[in-house]
């Protein structure tokens, strides 16, 4: 459909508008993990600051298997058994951090978090084992140049490998997917069923006292609830979906640094994405980081893709842009003032707007207006209430 579109003759629109297929990999590993930031601090009420341990744990935990540093795992290791080890590494280390966390409630609570991440970020930027430097992070070894797969293991008809430049190339009905778009449809997969998976655990009997802790905690413990336990079970769950999303930005990128898996502003992404898609809708996250990055793109400097500063330098043209406004300034000048280099900056102005005037978030406004998920509303709405 994209490159539908890219033939198109909006195609200069189209290329301004929508993110590319590699910033929608992105979107989707990113957005499973604010996703499981979500589903602990959406239902719970406990804001974890300290959630991109768990990130950076399955992010690591897929290159030191493929590098050969694990224990018991050699570098032939499975991709999709290297996402369950370090989700379940990512579970051990949630369950130690929360039994000491959940002592605690509101802002502390949210400290406590903080203060672990930034003690293991500082460790794993110092770890000699993990890479000869440190700081940078580790990467594949060149005795892995093949992609990580992804479906069944064990089967080369049924996986697909991903990454830009490692990844599957596939025919199909007449037209070939790159290995871009073969990474976004396969992360996809992986995205989708964390998701259920999430989606099913929130409609339990467990998900359910979450939300009572939530709304109450205090009434849930009177009911007879043991609230420590459900806690730390949402949160070692969390921090499994987490360490996936983390795998999956690893295998997809083939390296990892501190700074981006272990570091507390990879957190800080999460929590925006999930304020500007809803609090506790569990798939607003998602949408949250598909506005962010949509936006980021769409004020990109030149030389990065489509957006906003390009297209205006191309459609009016270099006699334009040279024109005087106000003395020596030109409109090509003004332009690259307000936008180039800026998107951070207007990121940000939307993320206050959203804070003061939509606090629901996307999905939660939308939800609002319809009276309850799309998944009861639209079949209301078609039809009737009776059926």
């Amino acid at each position: 459909m994209y490159d539908v579109l890219l033939n198109s003759p909006v195609s200069a629109e189209a290329q301004t508008l929508l993110p590319t297929v590699e910033t929608m990999v992105g979107v989707l590993y990113f957005g499973l993990f604010a996703i499981s930031f979500d589903f602990v601090s959406g239902y719970t009420g406990y804001l974890s600051f300290g959630h991109a341990v768990f990130y950076g744990t399955g992010a690591y935990t897929v290159i030191l298997v493929a590098n050969g540093k694990v224990p018991l795992l050699g570098p032939g290791t499975p991709f999709m058994l290297s996402l369950v080890v370090g989700g379940l590494l990512a579970v051990v280390l949630a369950i130690l951090v929360g039994l000491v966390s959940f002592r605690l409630s509101g802002v502390y609570f949210a400290m406590i978090t903080l203060g672990f991440a930034q003690v293991l970020y500082v460790f794993v930027r110092g770890w000699d084992y993990v890479a000869n430097n440190p700081r940078d992070g580790p990467a594949v070894g060149p005795s892995h140049v093949e992609g990580f797969q992804i479906g069944v293991p064990g089967v080369d008809q049924l996986s697909l490998a991903i990454g830009v430049l490692t990844g599957d190339e596939v025919s199909l009905l007449g037209s070939t997917l790159s290995s871009t778009a073969v990474s976004y449809y396969m992360v996809g997969l992986v995205v989708l069923a964390c998701y259920f998976a999430m989606q099913r655990i929130v409609h339990s009997p467990f998900g359910r006292v979450l939300l009572a802790i939530r709304e109450n905690e205090e009434r849930a413990v009177a009911v007879g609830y043991n609230t420590y336990l459900y806690k730390l079970g949402a949160f070692a769950i969390s921090g499994f979906f987490a360490a996936v999303a983390g795998g999956l930005f690893a295998g997809f990128r083939r390296s990892a640094s501190p700074e981006n898996s272990f570091y507390f502003l990879v957190t800080g992404d999460a929590l925006l994405a999930s304020i500007i898609g809803g609090f506790g809708t569990l798939a607003g996250p998602l949408y949250g980081r598909l506005f962010d990055e949509t936006v980021r793109e769409f004020l990109s400097p030149a030389g990065q893709g489509g957006g906003l500063l390009p297209y205006l330098r191309a459609l009016l043209g270099q006699e334009t842009l040279d024109a005087p406004v106000l003395g020596d300034a030109t409109v090509g000048g003004l332009i690259d003032l307000l936008l180039n280099g800026h998107a951070s900056l207007y990121v940000g102005i939307v993320f206050v707007l959203f804070v003061l005037y939509v606090p629901d978030g996307l999905l939660g406004t939308l939800r609002s207006r319809v009276g309850g998920t799309f998944a009861d509303a639209v079949p209301a709405r078609l039809w009737g209430e009776d059926r």
